[in-house]
């Protein structure tokens, strides 16, 4: 699987983002927050070869809609034939700039969190700011935006959108990597 990620990486470094997939313990940073029991709907930007999906699904409750969107085709297809017959599960290949589209077009009214494996060092700014505004929409003011970074740079441009950011680093990852939980709660 390593071999696959890192050709995708050298084909699409943009969109990529990494040359291996995230480590476990990242993935369990990534989801420490989740309330699963009380959970509609979680939707994942960029799931790649699907780390934080496996996460995720052993933890829903099987009611509770999980969106994947993913642009890389690669990816796509991997993640199409792990999870294309799990229930309540939707797997799309298009950008997340289009995430308003799939929330209504599967009649979505409510997401809870977005789990985001997004480049956003590596994507260009109006891709970034066009994910991220309607990702605010999308959340309300009771949504979690999850995402993950390697440096801080891009901490402004997220805080643009999320008033409150509590960022902790998961050391064993490679590279290691800063978790940012942003949410627009008070």
């Amino acid at each position: 699987m390593n071999a696959r990620f890192l050709m995708q990486y050298f084909t699409h470094p943009r969109t990529t983002g990494a040359i291996m997939p995230s480590s476990k313990k990242l993935s369990y940073k990534m989801i420490e927050n989740i309330n699963f029991n009380k959970c509609n709907c979680i939707v994942e930007f960029g799931p790649g070869t699907g780390v934080f999906t496996e996460e995720i699904l052993k933890r829903r409750n099987s009611n509770t809609i999980i969106m994947l969107i993913e642009y890389n085709e690669e990816f796509y297809k991997i993640l199409k034939s792990k999870y294309g017959n799990i229930e309540n599960v939707y797997i799309i290949n298009d950008s997340a700039e289009n995430i308003d589209y799939y929330i209504n077009k599967y009649d979505i009214t409510n997401v809870d969190y977005i789990v985001s494996g997004l480049p956003f060092a590596s994507l260009p700014k109006e891709m970034s700011d066009k994910i991220l505004e309607k990702s605010k929409i999308v959340l309300g003011d009771d949504g979690n935006f999850i995402t993950f970074q390697y440096t801080k740079l891009k901490m402004s441009l997220i805080n643009n959108y999320f008033k409150n950011i509590k960022a902790k680093k998961e050391f064993l990852n490679i590279p290691p990597a800063y978790v940012l939980s942003c949410t627009n709660k008070l």
